[in-house]
């Protein structure tokens, strides 16, 4: 039977949707300009991806305590507007003859601060409009629409920029932006904000209230940890594969978009079996099992040659990583909004998002430089290996049956 999670979810749930097929319409687009537009090489395109994530990071880290203490609706309907405005910077540009590679680093940064702030709100509304107990089905609908966005924006806009270029499809996620402000602005009832004593200044000190709870608590520790890691490894690899594939392989755009887009399917699929297999294994033992797979798959990318055959490489092996992570991701996220008290979600989720993009962005700069040296292939292989080694620090059972800090003294249920 379907859980009904309300008109006000809905919105919520739509606008996320819009912005989402936006961004991966435009999946892509950036490594494409930079490479094919503006001539930039291996290492100028990790760079662009890894500027971007830390300028961003180090800008949103102090808006953590602030978004915690203002109703979040409009702190999402401005940072809707801010990437909307960012982003369509990027076509203005390019009919005018001016873009360049620091207008894309620029968008860049923007872009990922805005990012970080929407998804940390977002999260704290999340927690507010949903009861505890339907959090895994929520979570479950955001990463299922995720992944169908996924499996039908990069081939989508693959082709788009096969016909009309890549600019367009940047145009796209830009208005995807202001249809997503609209969806916030539809949400009626109440929002969330925690108070705060206005002769009580925000010190210095406050900033670190994320990582002090997070670490304080041995699940969230754990879980930190992994989920940083992995998603850096994994996303150092981005930028390579791009230049692999578009510049030394020189697949198709539309070849390109298809490669990231169909194994995609895999994701929906694991999001729609998630809390199924939860209900009947339990929820310790279906993250622990994703969390290893998800760790095994991408070495497959060791392999990869031109052709049809480094096609199908990678669609198998994003495939299997991908319906992996559908089904770890809404756990993952679950586990973590349950163990954060209503008044500290934006900032234990600004933290998490400023750390892992932290994380990204420093492996690609160094991967970007492991490429110049052993080549792209070379880079993505070492990083493959090292993801073995992260199944390691996922939360035990005695870490998620633990009492959260800070709470009311309550059992964590444990599937």
């Amino acid at each position: 039977m379907r859980v009904k999670l309300g008109v006000s979810f809905g919105w919520l749930w739509s606008a996320y949707a819009v912005s989402t097929y936006g961004t991966w319409i435009a999946f892509g687009a950036f490594p494409l300009i930079a490479v094919r537009e503006l001539h930039a090489s291996a290492f100028a395109v990790s760079l662009l991806e890894a500027a971007g994530l830390a300028v961003a990071a180090i800008i949103a880290f102090p808006l953590g305590p602030w978004v915690e203490r203002r109703p979040k609706r409009p702190v999402m309907i401005a940072m809707d507007l801010a990437r909307f405005l960012a982003m369509a910077s990027v076509p203005a540009a390019y009919l005018l003859g001016s873009l360049s590679y620091g207008q894309l680093l620029v968008v860049s940064v923007v872009s990922g601060a805005a990012s970080i702030t929407f998804t940390a709100a977002s999260g704290a509304y999340l927690k507010h409009l949903v009861r505890g107990d339907h959090l895994l089905i929520a979570s479950g609908r955001f990463e299922g629409t995720s992944w169908v966005a996924t499996a039908a924006g990069p081939p989508l806009g693959g082709a788009l920029s096969g016909v009309l270029g890549p600019v367009v499809t940047i145009l796209a996620d830009s208005l995807s932006y202001l249809l997503s402000a609209l969806g916030v602005l539809r949400i009626r009832g109440g929002d969330v904000a925690t108070p705060r004593d206005p002769a009580t200044r925000l010190r210095g000190a406050d900033l670190l209230d994320g990582w002090r709870f997070i670490l304080r608590d041995r699940a969230l520790r754990r879980l930190f940890l992994n989920s940083t890691l992995v998603g850096g490894l994994i996303m150092a690899t981005a930028p390579l594969l791009a230049v692999l594939l578009l510049g030394e392989y020189h697949f198709p755009a539309w070849q390109y978009g298809l490669a990231f887009g169909l194994p995609a399917l895999g994701g929906f699929v694991g999001a729609r079996l998630c809390a199924r297999l939860v209900r009947r294994h339990g929820r310790y033992r279906v993250m622990t099992v994703s969390g290893w797979l998800r760790s095994l798959f991408p070495l497959g990318l060791a392999f990869l040659q031109p052709g049809l055959g480094g096609l199908l490489t990678v669609i198998v092996v994003e495939g299997l990583l991908i319906t992996c992570m559908g089904v770890f991701n809404p756990i993952h996220a679950t586990e973590r909004l349950q163990r954060t008290p209503a008044d500290r979600a934006a900032q234990v989720l600004s933290t998490w998002s400023v750390s892992s993009r932290l994380t990204q962005a420093t492996l690609m700069l160094i991967w970007g430089l492991l490429a110049t040296l052993v080549g792209p292939l070379g880079a993505i292989t070492l990083s493959g290996v090292l993801l073995l080694a992260t199944p390691l620090l996922l939360p035990r059972r005695s870490d998620l049956l633990a009492r959260p800090p800070a709470q009311p003294a309550e059992r964590v249920p444990a599937a």
